[in-house]
């Protein structure tokens, strides 16, 4: 099982618990529910109530009663959004060779801020840097950047294109001046070394218990949710012959098939 020296911030796991199951709900999760589901992974009600306030303040949670009248929380607008992006995007299939996406971007002097944040989400989004003003992500992530440049009102610095890479380097080795393989690498190999483990002790146990399938399934989850961003699809023609991804990502999706039920069950159980 997975330590619980190695979870994730409680924001964090609030986050990847609504991404996996409270946006899919008719309406607000219960506060008790969210104490009681974060306590499963070793969060306490007081870090769970703090955790939630700094959401709050973020703008992605709202304050909201249930249909009996319980408070509880729900995603806003925005956060809706941004997890249903996410979701799409941990649950991509294989990275193809669609062409890439240039971000080509111009923000004044006078609004250094808004280009920090700017270059900030480009980088959370996976794109690389080309050029001074020039960054570079593959195609798939189009629709995603679309919608996180408009939620923060940063479109209007931004020119959206498409388009293949003609040289003069050979692609690949211009990948590594964009992104920095080694350390997406890195984070690859730290998640199989992790999780290796966990996944060859469940495939040995009969049994499901609920609880336990909930603790594991959120906690990889978690881990696992920043990777596709880290690395955004880039096309394995281009890549190491030994790139850790593909091993990853199966080991992700055994993961996720051998607990999901089990996970859902305890979530289930009001």
């Amino acid at each position: 099982m997975i330590n619980v020296s190695d979870q994730r911030a409680p924001r964090s796991l609030i986050v990847t618990l609504y991404g996996a199951y409270g946006r899919h709900l008719p309406g607000p999760l219960p506060v008790s529910e969210l104490i009681r589901l974060l306590a499963a992974v070793g969060v306490d009600a007081p870090a769970v109530r703090s955790a939630v306030s700094r959401l709050k303040r973020r703008g992605m949670l709202v304050p909201a009663r249930t249909s009996c009248g319980a408070a509880g929380y729900e995603l806003s607008a925005d956060a809706r959004q941004l997890l249903d992006d996410a979701g799409r995007r941990l649950l991509a299939g294989p990275p193809g060779d669609e062409g890439w996406l240039l971000a080509v971007f111009s923000v004044p002097e006078t609004l250094r801020q808004r280009r920090h944040v700017l270059r900030t989400r480009l980088a959370r989004l996976g794109f690389g840097a080309a050029a001074p003003g020039v960054w570079i992500a593959p195609a798939r992530v189009h629709d995603e950047t679309r919608h996180t440049l408009g939620r923060l009102g940063l479109d209007a610095y931004v020119d959206l294109f498409r388009g293949e890479h003609l040289g003069f380097p050979p692609t690949g080795e211009a990948l590594a001046r964009w992104w920095d393989l080694a350390a997406i690498a890195a984070r690859y190999e730290d998640f199989l070394d992790r999780h290796t483990g966990l996944l060859r002790e469940w495939e040995q146990r009969a049994d499901t218990p609920a609880e336990e399938a909930y603790r594991d399934y959120l906690l990889t989850l978690d881990a696992w949710r920043e990777l596709p961003y880290a690395d955004p699809g880039l096309p394995p023609r281009l890549l190491p012959a030994d790139w850790p991804g593909p091993r990853a990502a199966a080991l992700f999706g055994a993961l996720r098939e051998r607990l999901r039920e089990g996970a859902c069950s305890f979530v289930g159980q009001a």
